[in-house]
């Protein structure tokens, strides 16, 4: 237990999304926001704050933190004796439900701040109820992991749900605990769909409620499931246009559904706002999701022109200061995706293999780039290189594991695998690279994305199409393609794989059509266009 604790000193991992207190805000000084959607939650505080808690509520919803934080002490302010607001405080800590590892800096404010809840005696058995429940996230939090304290808030929330039955926010919250506790390898995804029911039937009395909206999205953010949030992800950001999440959210779904135009607008909108907020976790989120979309559709110098600037970005993150939905963590995710995305979506094996590793205090962020120069070194011949990042790798996940950080030790662990696979593969010992790479592409299929990336930085099924095609079995290369892109639809390195398998096996005509595609798919190109745009705009003219 130990061990937990200290790794949770050392990350102020994802979910710490309001992990800052009040003095170490670090957003501008932009006027208060306003728009963003529309919540009523009854409270015995007094009326003159009523319309202060909606508002409060609201930003929690859009998992805006920092201003709710603020928002909730105001009330304070104007009314002690409103326990409820302690309470909204104590969910501000709380951060992004769908983060790692809270800070022992936000578990301690968190619990201060439900103790006070509890302390200014909550007039209502509801408000008691709800302290009672937030209370459950930071129960003993130095001996009991967090996952048990998940559990027991979502078990608290359920029956406050059950108990107060005219209480629409009340069930709207235990949705959101559910898609909380819901686990990466459940592939049936019980609590999303469970979570999703709930919020279906509140969307007709609640069209403009946030958290609905927003939640649903997560609820249905699965290959399977992302068809369902398409209304919610396209209403979702007119609701928050102030929010910078909420104008980054309906990218999930946009992602999921290969939608790239979609996905780049709201972005480009997304980073706009955080940069206005001075949140520069947040901008860099909305950054990764933007330069990930630019990507699938050929825009290279426009993803170029992003990664260019998130160096002066990234002097700007303040671990343990963050204060909206992308905390620190994020920030350095992306700081080390993006370059890696750029190389590897670009089949530019020698930079990513040149790529240097930007140490930060999140191991599973900096094992990006090593799995980048791996695969770039293997790639391009340099298997020796590669096998040092191969074993840094390796000493990652193994960390991780001693650390209870299992999700992102098994992430690591797949792109070890994987890289090691490409390692033997240029070392001549091709089965046995086939059936390294197969395994891990099971393991990475079997396990959902974390909600930071808007996907694999290089999917290992798509990477063992590749490995197929260049072994000189197209048709089994075909089959991973396919498979491929029913998770990652519309991803240009599926697309193309595709159709060049599908070429390489004989049948002509669903190459054209997977040619005719990717020439759709990248109608924005920039220019000069990659090579294999070209070709396959060349395949699909000689058909006319």
């Amino acid at each position: 237990m130990k061990a937990a604790v200290s790794a949770m000193c050392l990350l102020a991992c994802l979910g710490a999304g309001g992990a800052a207190a009040a003095q170490d805000h670090q957003h501008g000084a932009s006027a208060p926001p306003q728009r963003v959607g529309d919540v009523t939650f009854a409270t015995s505080c007094s009326p003159s704050v009523k319309q202060d808690f909606n508002r409060g509520v609201a930003l929690l919803h859009s998992f805006w933190f920092s201003p709710a934080i603020d928002t909730f002490a105001s009330i304070v302010e104007k009314d002690p004796a409103c326990a409820m607001a302690h309470w909204g405080t104590a969910m501000s800590w709380w951060g992004n439900p769908f983060g790692g590892y809270r800070s022992p800096k936000a578990l301690a404010a968190g619990r201060a701040a439900a103790e006070k809840a509890r302390s200014a005696n909550p007039k209502t058995a509801r408000e008691a109820d709800y302290v009672d429940a937030v209370a459950q996230l930071y129960k003993d939090f130095e001996t009991v992991d967090q996952r048990s304290r998940t559990v027991a808030y979502e078990k608290a929330m359920e029956r406050v749900a059950a108990k107060y039955t005219d209480d629409p926010e009340a069930r709207i919250f235990y949705a959101l605990a559910l898609d909380q506790t819901a686990l990466p390898t459940d592939r049936t995804y019980a609590n999303q769909l469970k979570a999703a029911a709930i919020l279906e039937r509140e969307l007709p009395a609640q069209p403009d409620h946030p958290g609905i909206a927003h939640y649903l999205i997560h609820s249905y953010d699965a290959p399977s499931l992302a068809p369902r949030a398409l209304d919610a992800a396209r209403r979702y950001a007119r609701l928050a246009p102030d929010a910078a999440h909420a104008l980054h959210m309906p990218s999930h779904t946009f992602t999921r559904l290969g939608y790239w135009d979609e996905s780049i607008k709201t972005n480009l909108a997304s980073a706009a706002a955080a940069r206005k907020d001075n949140a520069a976790p947040e901008e860099l989120h909305a950054l990764d999701y933007q330069t990930y979309a630019y990507l699938q559709t050929a825009q290279d110098a426009a993803a170029k022109k992003v990664m260019d600037s998130i160096g002066a970005i990234g002097t700007r993150i303040s671990v343990g200061a963050a204060d909206n939905a992308a905390p620190a963590p994020a920030g350095f995710f992306a700081l080390a995706a993006i370059p890696a995305r750029y190389a590897l979506e670009r089949d530019a094996w020698s930079e990513a293999a040149a790529l240097t590793v930007r140490e930060s205090a999140f191991p599973w962020a900096d094992a990006i780039t090593h799995y980048a120069r791996a695969l770039g070194a293997a790639r391009s011949g340099n298997p020796a290189a590669a096998a040092k990042d191969v074993e840094k790798l390796g000493a990652i996940a193994e960390a991780l594991k001693a650390r209870n950080e299992n999700y992102w030790a098994g992430q690591v662990d797949i792109q070890r695998r994987v890289a090691s696979a490409w390692v033997q593969f240029a070392g001549g010992q091709r089965d046995t690279a086939i059936a390294m790479i197969r395994e891990a592409a099971d393991l990475e299929d079997a396990t959902e994305k974390a909600a930071v990336t808007p996907g694999p930085i290089k999917p290992a099924r798509e990477l063992l199409g590749e490995m197929l095609l260049e072994a000189g079995k197209p048709a089994d290369a075909l089959a991973a393609f396919e498979q491929t892109m029913k998770k990652e639809p519309n991803r240009f390195r599926g697309v193309y794989g595709a159709a060049k398998a599908a070429d390489a096996a004989g049948d002509s005509a669903k190459a054209r059509s997977y040619y005719a595609k990717l020439v759709e798919t990248c109608a924005s190109a920039d220019m000069p266009l990659r090579p294999e745009l070209a070709a396959a705009r060349q395949k699909v003219k000689a058909v006319r």
